[in-house]
């Protein structure tokens, strides 16, 4: 008879212990967010492969670096990661060059799997690295850091942009008092070619410690020392992503305003090679 009251208090009693003891995490993402939360994690877990990562790439560079006959320099030097993506390439390329802002480099790094032939143009640069990383962020560092301008713009291979993307952001980067980054609206498209939806979100750091919706293939920014990636090593599985992570902690000493206007066609692919959304 007693049997029933006794299992609902002890299922009481197992809930009451399960939400004490999660109540120091529940405090912790109300305070700090738990994209932030889930960062910090990823710095001590994956420190190790930051640290390997940071000697690739800076190798990668001194190589890459003595093969150029000189610094790629413009206004905007756009930085495309890719990997086995030759077609894609090409039309992520075509895009780069077809914008109305011709004072630009775009430097292609492939990461370790072989360059297709891509077009012809002197604002054209294109590298490979010497072996596969895996690691979105070494890859554009790599780009980076082979590159001098005063502001980079990011795309990667299997997304497009309008052919007013860079004069959009400039307007408001170059206008009077203007912040030191900003980033565009998302079309968001499936594989069929469909349009999935339109991701335009304000920007509010705080609101970006809780929600992704930071893409830096819509983000144009000044050249600072703040601007690189992270260097951990992210599987599919990790979060938050490298994108969030370089607006977040970009966003922590410069001005980031968002621009509400659809400039990038942003492929939504499962089986994407750096991540997936």
């Amino acid at each position: 008879m007693n049997g029933a009251p006794a299992g609902k208090a002890a299922r009481r009693g197992s809930a009451l212990t399960r939400r004490v003891a999660r109540a120091p995490w529940t405090l912790l993402k109300a305070v700090f967010g738990w994209l932030v939360l889930f960062e910090t994690r990823n710095k001590i877990l994956l420190a190790p492969s930051a640290i390997r990562l940071r000697r690739v790439e800076n190798a990668e560079v001194r190589r890459l670096a003595a093969g150029l006959p000189a610094t790629p320099s413009a206004l905007v030097a756009t930085v495309i990661a890719t990997h086995r993506r030759p077609e894609a390439l090409r039309a992520a390329v075509r895009s780069a060059l077809a914008q109305s802002v011709r004072d630009q480099v775009v430097m292609v790094v492939d990461d370790g799997a072989g360059l297709p032939e891509l077009p012809d143009d002197p604002r054209l640069f294109a590298v490979s690295l010497a072996s596969n990383t895996g690691t979105a962020g070494v890859v554009r560092n790599v780009g980076l850091r082979l590159t001098r301008s005063r502001y980079v713009a990011f795309l990667d291979d299997d997304n497009l942009w309008e052919p007013d993307h860079l004069a959009r952001a400039l307007e408001v980067l170059e206008s009077p008092g203007g912040p030191d980054g900003v980033y565009t609206a998302l079309r968001r498209v499936l594989p069929d070619g469909s349009e999935q939806d339109v991701l335009s979100v304000p920007y509010d750091r705080r609101r970006a410690a809780r929600e992704s919706f930071l893409d830096t293939n819509a983000f144009v920014a000044r050249r600072t020392r703040s601007l690189h990636f992270s260097r951990l090593r992210r599987t599919p599985e990790v979060l938050p992503r490298e994108d969030w992570e370089l607006i977040h902690r970009y966003g922590r000493g410069h001005r980031v305003l968002h621009v509400p206007h659809p400039t990038v066609r942003y492929l939504v692919n499962p089986a994407s090679f750096y991540t997936r959304w």
